[in-house]
């Protein structure tokens, strides 16, 4: 008989990301991240997979650690990937060196080659901070790699960085200095820790031999390199306005391998990333924008002379400005990883990308010629990654695709060859436009990989019911998911349920046809849940997105507070037991909202924001820049509207009983902003709890490590029933240890 959704059900999840295609589009190989024996972490290996769909998922490398980042070589018969097993299978060798002391290995992770047709993985590179990125060269014979390294030896690291490696004292002696002196902001970053001594750059690697050249340097981080389809040209990322810690600005410039000559493509005040260049080596496309609507903006697809000569402030041709697609958004879910954005050229000579639309995060192609777009992927779905490759019949897409009650597993799709006349056609932002499944003649899409249908075999997920309404001229669409009610979803003749509202982090991120455990764990324990995207969401074009603007508060609480209004009009939830929750800006909204509308039972307000002023001045995104693009002014400026848009400000006036749960190690929300919510409440006596949790950062929910995700689950399972399904007034006991699964 099937059974609710459990917390423990995170442990048996197999998670795939990462999906790259050969060249000849045979077969795909993707990451695959699994929950560590002993739950303190993950592991991740590489699995190969042919896109016939002939034979079932292959695993290639062991992944003891952390495989990852696989890339295909041209000729298709070696695969270069990322791995830190240098700290197992090395180490091993010598004794030397306690285990915490390799863990903390810069070296750790290096670039890896694999034979297809047979053999041991070899270690290719040894740069002393590691390797975070690579990219084979069209010709196969080298790779650009992304290194924070500076040497290319430990001995050249330490003297470029002009720290020489003094011996250690005699036991007993004075320990070295160990302060850190620090003179930019950005100086560290949330699950990373301070990355001021770790801007990354490009590294050439002669795939022969090892030998490595580095090929950039500052000023600035230097990221996503993209080769030019002749080899002789990089396209890279990077930010080198001379304050760039405290204007967030980045640009795409190109470097000539042969002579280490740079020019700047993209210019203006701008954020421009993701560089794919065009089939004729002249062109580069890239995602980005000039802030034309402050944090709210939304991501166009430009084109830009590769040599630089476009690159003044209003430079560039923006393809896509016409649709209000927002391709980049950041699709909200607890078990499908969201990857980065891409842009990738088709047979056709039209670039596929990936964006939101009512909910959905479909697959799309553009024009070059025109702008035109066609919306290739329909469905409620997220498809969170992809690749495509280029074959003589046409254009073959990998793609990962989960939906609320499917985990994520590989599909692939067959686009048809160039349209006679060239890549230019009609608009079709709907489904049933040119490029539609059989009317237009394109197969059906194949599902690859079952990577978890015997993990949920046994359980009942629900499925969420779509719902909008209408606040201030703009449509809100949300999502309820009812409770299970004796293995079934509660129908309206079951009569009112207790309801959690769900509120999601950013502001600019976006719930919708994605995976969310929560919600399944929540609805399986008799707990209704309504989520929904209030003004500032991403996914609804750029004056939806940019409506927030000075408005954090007030205008968003009305947006979902009219779902749950609508959910108790139509009979499904009950108004006497009514919970609200969310996460980072989520938590946000939550502290604003039991503060200032006493309906809610029990709210859980998770990683959250209470002091704007801290918001601003602390953690990884500190700064005057997003504080001026949210709001218009700066703390210092104005701290008096910086205090009325707090929530503790308003904190006396909570009376709901709160849960507040918060990572120590979170650096985007920091945990002072849990202290000083905590510090009020429990000084007015209000019903209030502090869940601290260690050795996390802001990513607990989504990455953080295995058993402390389950307890998570838990805890907030047990807040809500505690208070909604027992009717409970005063807090509930202290949780007790519990027994590992």
């Amino acid at each position: 008989m099937p059974r609710p959704a459990q917390p423990e059900d995170l442990d048996r999840f197999r998670i795939p990301t990462e999906p790259r295609l050969s060249p000849d589009g045979r077969s795909v190989v993707f990451t695959l991240q699994t929950v560590a024996p002993r739950r303190d972490g993950y592991r991740h290996a590489l699995w190969l997979v042919p896109t016939d769909g002939s034979t079932p998922a292959r695993q290639l490398t062991l992944g003891a650690k952390h495989d990852r980042s696989a890339r295909f070589s041209p000729d298709g018969r070696t695969l270069a990937f990322l791995s830190d097993r240098r700290t197992l299978v090395e180490e091993r060798q010598d004794e030397t060196g306690s285990t915490a002391e390799r863990k903390e290995r810069d070296d750790a992770t290096q670039v890896y080659l694999l034979p297809l047709d047979g053999g041991e993985a070899r270690r290719l590179t040894d740069l002393p901070r590691g390797v975070e990125a690579l990219e084979w060269a069209p010709d196969g014979r080298s790779l650009v790699v992304v290194s924070a390294s500076l040497g290319a030896t430990r001995r050249e690291e330490a003297r470029l960085r002009r720290r020489g490696e003094p011996p250690e004292g005699e036991k007993g002696s004075t320990p070295r200095p160990d302060f850190r002196y620090i003179d930019r902001l950005g100086y560290q970053y949330n699950g990373v820790g301070f990355i001021d001594d770790r801007e990354t750059h490009l590294w050439l690697v002669d795939v022969e031999t090892g030998r490595v050249r580095r090929l950039t340097g500052g000023p600035g981080a230097e990221s996503t390199p993209a080769w030019s389809p002749d080899g002789r040209r990089i396209a890279f990322v990077t930010n080198r306005r001379p304050n760039r810690d405290i204007v967030w600005r980045s640009d795409v410039w190109v470097l000539e391998v042969e002579t280490g000559r740079q020019v700047r493509v993209t210019g203006g005040e701008g954020a421009f990333d993701s560089p794919c260049w065009l089939p004729d080596g002249e062109t580069l496309a890239v995602l980005g924008h000039r802030f034309p609507a402050g944090a709210g903006s939304r991501n166009d697809i430009w084109l830009f002379p590769a040599d630089g000569s476009d690159n003044g402030p209003t430079g560039g041709r923006n393809l896509s400005e016409r649709h209000d697609l927002m391709p980049g958004s950041a699709m909200n879910s607890d078990l499908t990883v969201g990857e980065g954005a891409r842009l990738v050229v088709a047979g056709d000579g039209r670039l596929l990308f990936t964006a939101p639309v009512d909910g959905a995060y479909a697959l799309w192609a553009i024009s070059t010629a025109d702008g035109s777009v066609e919306r290739l992927t329909d469905g409620r779905e997220y498809v969170s990654a992809f690749d495509a490759v280029r074959l003589a019949e046409g254009t073959r897409v990998a793609y990962l695709r989960s939906t609320p009650t499917a985990l994520p597993d590989l599909w692939s799709l067959d686009l048809p060859g160039p349209r006679s006349g060239g890549a230019p056609g009609p608009d079709s932002l709907g489904p049933a436009g040119r490029g539609s499944l059989d009317p237009a003649g394109r197969p059906p899409a194949t599902r690859l990989t079952s990577l978890n249908d015997a993990a949920l075999e046994d359980v009942l997920l629900v499925e969420p019911e779509e719902r909008s309404w209408e606040v201030d001229g703009r449509r809100i669409q949300g999502w309820y998911l009812p409770p299970l009610r004796e293995a079934r979803p509660a129908t309206p003749s079951d009569g009112p349920q207790p309801l959690v509202l769900e509120i999601h982090g950013g502001p600019q991120t976006l719930y919708g046809w994605s995976p969310m455990w929560e919600w399944q764990v929540l609805a399986g324990s008799g707990i209704g849940v309504l989520a929904a995207n209030p003004r500032g969401s991403q996914g609804y074009g750029q004056a939806f997105c940019a409506a927030n603007r000075r408005d954090w508060a007030d205008g968003p609480m009305r947006d979902v507070l009219a779902g749950v209004d609508l959910l108790v009009a139509e009979g499904r939830a009950d108004p006497t037991r009514l919970g609200v929750t969310g996460g980072s800006y989520g938590g946000y909204l939550t502290n604003w909202i039991v503060a200032h509308d006493h309906r809610f039972r029990a709210a859980v307000t998770c990683r959250s924001v209470s002091d704007m002023t801290t918001l601003m001045l602390t953690g990884d995104i500190s700064g005057g820049d997003w504080a001026k693009m949210e709001f218009g002014v700066t703390p210092w400026e104005d701290p008096a509207y910086f205090r009325s848009i707090s929530p503790l400000t308003y904190a006396p006036q909570i009376r709901t009983p709160l849960l507040i749960q918060h990572a120590e190690n979170d650096l985007r929300t920091t945990v002072a902003q849990a202290e000083a919510l905590f510090t009020v409440l429990r000084s007015l006596r209000r019903p209030v709890r502090f869940m601290r949790v260690p050795g996390e950062t802001h990513e607990l929910t989504r990455s953080g490590t295995p058993f402390r995700r389950v307890e998570n689950l838990v805890q907030i399972r047990n807040w809500f029933r505690h208070f909604l399904v027992l009717g409970r007034r005063r807090l509930p006991p202290k949780p007790r240890p519990r027994a590992a699964a």
